[in-house]
């Protein structure tokens, strides 16, 4: 059975950090992209990051260059979202999802596997 459970959200100030973890089970991590997403109430979803399995790169929305790094442990069964220089408008909850490819640039609709997500929250 294939699962995606998310963990690490939380509450922070502006300008803190957490680190958001994504463990998967039900498949071997190694060879398939994982994109992590954000959801703000009323707003659409939208990808942060996507670690490509393929040619090992990693992509980033423009909105979270330079702040957040996204890295995987393929012996762990987990990826991880690493979020720094939190800004309020970072505020949403934060799924990892897979549709079993190993590249990344699949459109949000299309992934067909999803965590629960986690709640982030940046407010002062």
């Amino acid at each position: 059975q294939v699962q995606l459970v998310e963990s690490g959200g939380g509450s922070v100030q502006p300008g803190g950090s957490l680190r958001l973890s994504c463990t998967v089970s039900g498949f071997t991590l190694d060879y398939y992209a994982i994109a992590w997403f954000r959801q703000a109430p009323g707003k659409v979803r939208e990808e942060v990051s996507c670690l490509d399995s393929n040619d090992g790169k990693t992509i980033y929305a423009d909105s979270v260059k330079g702040r957040f790094t996204a890295s995987r442990d393929n012996a762990k069964n987990t990826v991880y979202l690493q979020m720094n220089s939190l800004k309020p408008e970072d505020s949403a909850v934060y799924y990892c999802a897979t549709d079993f490819a190993s590249w990344c640039g699949i459109p949000a609709a299309e992934y067909d596997f999803w965590g629960q997500g986690t709640q982030v929250t940046v407010s002062s």
